[in-house]
């Protein structure tokens, strides 16, 4: 990963902010881009003070995806690949779910992916590239009350694959991470928020705990350095054996 700029969106929280970290950790530089972009710039500089840069990036607007990845190459001189975590949860009853809230997830979750890898995959077109999208288990597994997010997830995962085989004459790569539950302020607020029974989750997982952010960013920087360029449209699984676990 040696000077590769990577565009981290979502990347000042989580497991964002954990592959950030692990990126620079390995040598390459990265943009952190968020919603908000003082905590963007405050988390940058916490990670490296010459080799992470913060950016406002609201991945709903096609616009601002632009913006990020022109300011990344403005910046580093180029980009190599991009990191899509950036994502929100809201579960709630089907049959009294808003249009409001059923749009919001998907534009979140399923439009956002796709602007920002199309802004990104510009900026590679002639240099190739790799891009890691942040998905879940709930692209295979549903879960109730969680409609528009399973989805939303789902339709990433199909994502996945035809941008893969679409974008591959460019030797632009496109893979997903699809963690189970991962130990971050978003879990916790669900928890909190009684959407989540986190004792239940332990004993469904076969590995017995939730993943944390470092499991995930391992998976992801895995398939964005050079020890995977020959994967590509394949969506990696970091759940624990959730999904493989059938016994009830």
């Amino acid at each position: 990963m040696k000077d590769k700029v990577i565009l981290v969106a979502g990347g000042a929280g989580g497991i964002g902010a954990e592959i950030c970290r692990r990126l620079v950790s390995l040598g390459a530089r990265v943009v952190v881009a968020d919603m908000d972009r003082a905590v963007s710039q405050a988390v940058a500089g916490r990670i490296s003070v010459d080799r992470a840069m913060g950016a406002e990036c609201d991945i709903t607007s096609a616009d601002a995806c632009e913006r990020a990845a022109a300011l990344a190459v403005e910046r580093f001189g180029r980009l190599d690949g991009m990191v899509n975590c950036a994502g929100i949860s809201r579960p709630g009853d089907s049959i009294s779910l808003p249009a409001a809230d059923w749009a919001r997830m998907v534009d979140v979750q399923l439009n956002g992916a796709f602007y920002l890898a199309q802004s990104c995959a510009r900026r590679m077109w002639e240099s190739g590239g790799a891009i890691v999208f942040i998905t879940s288990t709930n692209a295979e597994a549903a879960f109730p009350r969680r409609a528009a997010y399973c989805a939303a997830k789902a339709g990433v995962a199909m994502l996945t694959k035809v941008l893969a085989i679409e974008w591959a004459s460019r030797q632009i790569r496109v893979n997903a991470v699809g963690p189970a539950y991962v130990e971050t302020e978003m879990t916790q607020r669900n928890i909190a928020a009684g959407n989540v029974d986190v004792e239940q989750i332990r004993r469904r997982i076969p590995l017995g705990r939730l993943a944390q952010p470092g499991d995930v960013a391992s998976a992801a920087v895995f398939l964005l350095s050079g020890q995977a360029n020959f994967i590509t449209g394949h969506s990696l699984y970091v759940d624990g054996g959730w999904l493989a676990y059938g016994y009830f």
